[in-house]
């Protein structure tokens, strides 16, 4: 790709994720999607798939059906048969994560990020140095546990008590008890205003940043107020050698030049290099993808 000469070089990158065998998108369209988590299927609404699905929707057979709006409205699920239990496991790279059927459509797991925890791991283990990681946004802490299995220390950090909760399980589950993870409540720009403050620093950051949102004590988060100073702080928590930075955006209109240049102007002294693009969950039966989110991510060795 040929990036214009007035936009920071960063690196144009279509990120799919096909690294699953416990998760499959079975078929996709008319503003839903059918999925396979672990040995249960479900149809969830999905406002991008706006093309035909290989079988009509009327005939999709699932466990559960999210009824609803997409992103952030409520809705509810309903069950056909008996329905999952209350949580089941879905395995990655030996990492076991409790899926569920939770509040706005959420399943517990977002498949699509297994591009980055690939990607972080092999970051990590390639330094072959003591390393810190902190997991902003970290929901039930796959990517915590996926940097904490590669060898880093690990800062896991949402505002949420029940998802802290959810992650300490998936580490025990997972047999990582033993991991040097900090699991911790809060909210992320007071958390990182105070570590700014402390000096501490880390050499992995990650950041996935809601739309709109609400800390611990009713702290609002909404995000295009809130994520330049996201990233100025970002910047300044950054060790000394730091190895990557990874930022995604989800249920916002955003290009990924957006995001990418957002993420460049804080990372501009520091060399490395940008990559930069779309998220997405490959089809079974099709050549067809279905995008999720934008991202961008720096690494000193590109």
């Amino acid at each position: 790709m040929t990036v214009p000469n007035n936009i920071p070089k960063g690196q144009f990158k279509f990120l799919v994720a096909d690294d699953w065998k416990d998760y499959k998108l079975l078929d996709s369209g008319q503003g839903r999607k059918l999925e396979k988590f672990g040995e249960f299927v479900f149809d969830r609404p999905d406002s991008q798939a706006l093309w035909s699905p290989q079988t009509p929707v009327e005939e999709w057979q699932a466990d559960g059906i999210f009824r609803g709006g997409d992103h952030e409205d409520k809705g509810a699920w309903s069950f056909k048969r008996k329905g999952p239990p209350e949580n089941w496991p879905v395995m990655w790279n030996g990492i076991n994560i409790q899926a569920r059927c939770a509040a706005f459509r959420h399943m517990g797991l977002f498949p699509e990020h297994s591009v980055h925890w690939n990607w972080a791991m092999e970051k990590i283990r390639k330094a072959n140095r003591p390393t810190r990681v902190l997991n902003l946004f970290g929901y039930t802490g796959v990517m915590s546990l996926a940097c904490a299995q590669a060898g880093a220390e690990v800062v896991h950090l949402d505002a949420s008590p029940k998802s802290i909760g959810y992650g300490r399980e998936n580490q025990e589950l997972s047999g990582l008890g033993d991991k040097p993870i900090r699991w911790i409540c809060d909210d992320a720009l007071k958390f990182l205003q105070r570590e700014e403050r402390r000096g501490r620093t880390y050499d992995g950051i990650i950041l996935d940043p809601p739309k709109y949102g609400r800390g611990p004590k009713k702290e609002v988060w909404q995000l295009d107020e809130g994520l330049n100073e996201l990233l100025r702080l970002t910047r300044s928590i950054l060790s000394p050698d730091p190895l990557f930075v990874i930022l995604t955006i989800y249920a916002v209109r955003l290009s990924y030049i957006a995001v990418g240049q957002a993420l460049a102007a804080q990372l501009d002294d520091i060399g490395g290099g940008l990559e930069w693009g779309e998220m997405a969950l490959p089809e079974e039966g099709r050549s067809f993808s279905l995008p999720t989110a934008v991202y961008a991510r720096w690494s000193s060795d590109l």
